[in-house]
């Protein structure tokens, strides 16, 4: 097809306007944006992948991409720099975009695969966060994420980018309540394992060889009472030097590493 020029036509408006909570939530898409995200969208969601826009620049950059997209029978669309910038909402876009599907899996589908790790993330508010620890999970071999229904949008274009295509690798629950889950997890043997600083168990000391999924909660409060008592065990990170603490998304990487060298 030849390629799309004006910022202003109505596919550029439909497509920018995924980086709104409101529009995702009514289409059922989103925005993967950079040749990381499409990549590893094409490569293991293809069917997720609705279209594919991509100035010529990039087709030549990413010609592997481009034969992946092909071969997937995906819809490619050229676009000018000016168009290109159109759809995004970054200072730099990278010259590569896919609208995606929101994929819908279950808690269900999670425990009918008998997982051994498992995170759950609590009120975590931060796109950046989010996003990371998705991306710690999948680099820790974890079988899913679980995500509240107080937590920030995993779909948002900020948290999607800093997931560098986990999002893409493993399931990613979304909308749960936090007791619930956690009732839930307990009652399908998995033991569960709050990360909060005020614990009085150190990170070293856990067996961490049993089926377990980790709680992590809010950047600035961390996890409620209420959650910590519903928890088999509340465990801490130790700090040997002067820091006060660490940040939710350092914590979450070392408790993930931590179960992945003792699986």
């Amino acid at each position: 097809m030849p390629p799309l020029t004006s910022p202003r036509s109505d596919r550029v408006k439909a497509v920018r306007a995924l980086s709104r909570r409101s529009v995702r939530l009514r289409t059922g898409r989103f925005l993967a944006e950079g040749p990381q995200a499409v990549r590893e969208a094409v490569r293991h969601r293809p069917a997720e992948v609705v279209d594919v826009y991509l100035t010529a620049q990039a087709a030549t950059r990413h010609p592997d991409l481009v034969r992946d997209a092909v071969a997937a029978g995906l819809p490619l669309h050229e676009v000018t720099d000016e168009v290109l910038a159109a759809l995004v909402d970054t200072q730099a876009p990278q010259g590569l975009v896919a609208v995606c599907r929101v994929p819908e899996p279950t808690l269900d589908d999670v425990l009918a695969r008998s997982p051994r790790l498992l995170v759950l993330l609590s009120n975590v508010r931060d796109p950046g966060n989010a996003g990371t620890v998705i991306r710690g999970a999948d680099a820790a071999g974890a079988d899913a994420v679980l995500v509240s229904d107080a937590s920030v949008d995993v779909h948002a274009p900020k948290v999607v980018r800093s997931t560098a295509g986990s999002l893409f690798h493993l399931p990613v629950v979304t909308g749960l309540p936090v007791e619930a889950t956690i009732d839930r997890l307990r009652a399908a043997g998995i033991r569960v394992l709050a990360a909060d600083g005020a614990g009085s168990t150190l990170l070293p000391d856990v067996d961490l060889r049993p089926a377990h999924a980790w709680v992590m909660g809010n950047e600035a409060w961390g996890l409620p009472e209420e959650v910590r008592e519903r928890c088999d065990l509340v465990v801490r990170v130790p700090i040997h030097g002067l820091a006060e603490s660490l940040n939710l998304a350092m914590a979450a990487t070392l408790c993930l590493y931590a179960s992945a060298g003792a699986r």
